[in-house]
């Protein structure tokens, strides 16, 4: 076991607090990473937090993690010494049913193992990124290339696959017709991977604040949904809507805003559940849908189609220190447009 130096919550809701971990020795498929930076996730509050129901203490978040390879177990093949790479929500699954065989790891029907707030199969909780080192079997970890800097390249790891995901599994490209609701950290990944795929992109946000930053980030049309007006004039505008935010909305309101056989797709988690009139699908044949993550397969396609469109969140570097006022600043949708861990300062 090697003790590394981390953050933690040593219980729920309270603050996090340096501290260390034990991190396992590298086994023959393992790849010991040195993190560099790990961008902190609105999931990370809400499992701080037990919002999402009863979690593991101490607990050390972080999903979104990116580093270089300082040691590779005698049996890794996919990676070497120094090499960029990244770990995202995942470090583990069964790999064997029919989920994992078909690269959609995230719904292992027999339960994934998460990278912090979980168990592994060796029976050890798992803790996440907001520490220096972790150690990762090399088919869960994920290779950045140069045209990204890892700082920016962090939040891919969850913000990016969580919004590349459905753009890609609903075909957004030219001549389609993509909303983004919520202009936060997982919606202006959206904005920007559906522009890059060739989508006319609209924002929904509940006001104008960040009009001028939306459409900087790749958007066509930025629209108010405080303005009851929006959604007259955008009633059955939409081929897909991707909602990444976490708190409830009025679906029947926004579904109203599809073509005939659109689709929302929610990337959002409330901690609250949502009520729906199913007659808002039923007339127009419309779908309302959920998307979790990606596999690992597509986690590496997305990585690399943001290598190539230059493609990186914008970001707020801050000191492992001040982790627990972004996180305030994160409830107070006080961030453009996530906040990154330089974990040097660990």
């Amino acid at each position: 076991m090697t003790t590394v130096a981390a953050y933690a919550a040593p219980a729920a809701k309270a603050p996090l607090e340096r501290t260390t971990i034990e991190r396992r020795e590298v086994r023959e498929h393992d790849v010991l990473i040195d993190i560099k930076f790990a961008g902190i996730c609105h999931s990370d509050i809400h499992q701080v937090r037990e919002g999402w129901g009863e979690a593991i203490f101490p607990m050390v978040p972080g999903h979104e993690i990116a580093g270089v390879v300082s040691a590779v177990g005698p049996g890794v093949t996919r990676f070497a010494v120094g090499d960029r790479v990244g770990v995202g929500c995942m470090v583990d699954s069964c790999r064997e049913c029919e989920n994992c065989r078909a690269g959609r790891e995230q719904y292992c029907t027999n339960g994934n193992v998460m990278t912090y707030n979980a168990v592994g199969r060796d029976g050890e909780v798992t803790y996440g990124g907001y520490s220096e080192k972790v150690v990762v079997d090399e088919n869960f970890v994920l290779g950045i290339h140069e045209g990204i800097s890892l700082d920016e390249a962090a939040p891919l790891l969850c913000a990016g696959i969580t919004t590349y995901s459905p753009l890609r599994r609903w075909n957004a490209g030219p001549g389609k017709k993509v909303a983004v609701v919520g202009l936060g950290g997982l919606g202006h990944m959206a904005v920007k991977l559906a522009h890059a795929l060739g989508a006319e992109v609209t924002v929904l946000s509940q006001s104008l604040r960040k009009k001028d930053d939306g459409l900087k980030l790749g958007a066509d049309h930025y629209y108010a949904t405080s303005d009851p007006a929006t959604f007259e004039e955008l009633a059955g505008t939409f081929d897909l809507i991707v909602s990444t935010v976490s708190a409830p909305l009025d679906f029947a309101a926004y579904l109203g805003l599809l073509k005939t056989e659109g689709t929302l797709a929610n990337v959002g988690a409330p901690e609250e559940p949502v009520s729906l009139n199913l007659f808002a699908l039923l007339g127009g044949g419309k779908s309302l849908t959920g998307s979790m993550i990606g596999g690992i397969a597509e986690t590496q396609e997305m990585l690399d189609f943001c290598a190539e469109h230059g493609i990186g969140a914008e970001i707020e570097l801050i000191a492992a220190s001040e982790v627990n006022e972004a996180y305030e600043r994160v409830l107070a949708s006080d961030v453009r447009y996530r906040f990154v861990i330089d974990t040097a300062t660990i």
